[in-house]
């Protein structure tokens, strides 16, 4: 044989090969053109169902619309009152404070008065005793009678004396 008749037969052998691996690739192709065209089938399927749900969304965000226009001035009024609220806090804040010191100078009002109507009480008190001593001495009989026992000082028993006056117009003060 011939050199030339052997490249030939070496090239009819590549020829058959090329062929049979094209024939090959060619039915592995068209069976992945079927399965691409079954999934394309699913995929118009699922955005034929998916249409009416876009559609009622897009009627949903149409209806919206009108809502999320009226929210920013909704927020702007909630930080408007919210800073109204802030501010009225704070005055009450200070109310507050003016009346725990107007409560606190009333309270030093009051305990002053109080104080002051004890001392005066007191010393009332001291004088009509030093009143009441200076009648009952003069008004005291020269003779106590025996069967009467001898009572102690009020004054000696740490009690407060008790004393009371009748007043007649025209007559002198008697103990009772």
């Amino acid at each position: 044989m011939e050199p030339m008749q052997i490249v030939l037969a070496v090239l009819a052998l590549a020829g058959v090969w090329a062929v049979a691996e094209l024939a090959l690739t060619l039915r592995r192709t068209r069976a992945v053109v079927a399965s691409l065209d079954k999934t394309v089938e699913q995929v118009n399927s699922t955005i034929e169902e998916a249409r009416p749900v876009v559609a009622k969304l897009d009627g949903v965000v149409d209806e919206l619309q009108p809502a999320l226009a009226q929210v920013e001035p909704l927020l702007k009024q909630a930080s408007v009152a919210v800073e109204a609220l802030s501010a009225d806090l704070i005055e009450v804040n200070g109310v507050l404070r003016d009346v725990s010191a107007v409560s606190g100078a009333a309270s030093s009002a009051s305990n002053a008065v109080s104080e002051f109507a004890d001392a005066a009480s007191g010393k009332v008190q001291r004088l009509l005793d030093r009143g009441h001593r200076a009648a009952s001495k003069a008004a005291k009989p020269a003779v106590e009678p025996a069967s009467e026992p001898a009572a102690e000082p009020e004054e000696a028993s740490g009690a407060e004396p008790r004393t009371y006056f009748t007043y007649n117009p025209g007559e002198e003060a008697i103990d009772e």
